[in-house]
């Protein structure tokens, strides 16, 4: 496997500039994780597929969900490609490289680990602010006009806001100057856990029954169904700084609550 990953690589790095690869490429593996990942949940909504699994069980309309579409696919094209295309001077800043060799399996996982850390600390901070009553007026209501999320809801937002939030996902490798290929990886995660905590669907395979902390969807969805004063759960993907901070009191007292409403009906 290693060898054919190499091999892969090798060829886009001898047919392919780092320009090219950087800012192109990343938008290319952007697009595709995000797209294919997230239009699933609107088939599931519009087909009534794995109802016993939705979280709400009320249902975004047709129009409702080609609204969102249409202004990801204008936000993508004309507010995160030029970004790309402009910021490529501060990748190389970064020390982001494309050449061989490639980093080994325990510097990524080691690297992208870190970045899911500090992503969630400045996530968390620059997500509350966001909550605040200017801000949540004028910006980040955007996000909130899908009270019932699904997938692609995920990158639903203000310009302002992606700017804003979209910062917190290149701390981590601007600390580190990791090797291109990592990048693309670490941002393959990132969506598809932003996917899934805004899929709409708590099943018995998502990762937060697995992963200690991890929030996923159940978690974030609690946070779209509030009013923003009260909404809490600020973090992205686990779930520690909402803990430390007690801003998920409100989600827990409610989970233990439909916990105590479940065993008392299994007594029955």
């Amino acid at each position: 496997m290693a060898s054919l990953i190499e091999s892969a690589w090798t060829y886009l790095i001898t047919n392919f500039s780092d320009f090219q690869l950087t800012c192109l490429g990343g938008f290319i593996v952007h697009e595709s994780v995000f797209f294919l990942s997230g239009l699933p949940f609107i088939l599931f909504e519009r087909a009534g597929w794995f109802g016993k699994y939705k979280i709400q069980k009320k249902n975004n309309t047709p129009e409702a969900q080609t609204k969102c579409i249409t202004r990801l696919v204008m936000y993508h094209l004309c507010v995160n490609l030029p970004i790309l295309l402009v910021t490529y001077p501060v990748f190389k800043f970064m020390g982001t490289r494309s050449t061989l060799p490639l980093p080994s399996w325990k510097v990524v996982a080691t690297q992208i680990l870190f970045y899911f850390i500090i992503e969630d600390f400045v996530f968390y901070w620059g997500h509350r602010i966001l909550h605040t009553k200017w801000l949540y007026k004028h910006v980040h209501s955007v996000h909130h006009e899908y009270a019932t999320p699904f997938g692609l809801t995920s990158e639903y937002a203000h310009p302002a806001e992606i700017l804003f939030l979209g910062a917190a996902t290149i701390v981590g490798p601007a600390l580190t100057g990791p090797h291109l290929i990592t990048i693309y990886l670490w941002v393959s995660l990132r969506i598809l856990e932003t996917v899934e905590a805004h899929s709409g669907y708590h099943f018995p395979w998502s990762p937060s029954n697995f992963l200690p902390l991890y929030g996923g969807s159940d978690f974030h969805d609690y946070h779209h169904r509030l009013l923003y004063t009260k909404s809490g759960n600020y973090s992205s993907t686990f779930v520690y700084m909402d803990w430390i901070f007690g801003t998920d009191k409100g989600y827990r007292k409610l989970k233990s609550l439909k916990e105590s409403e479940r065993e008392a009906e299994g007594k029955v």
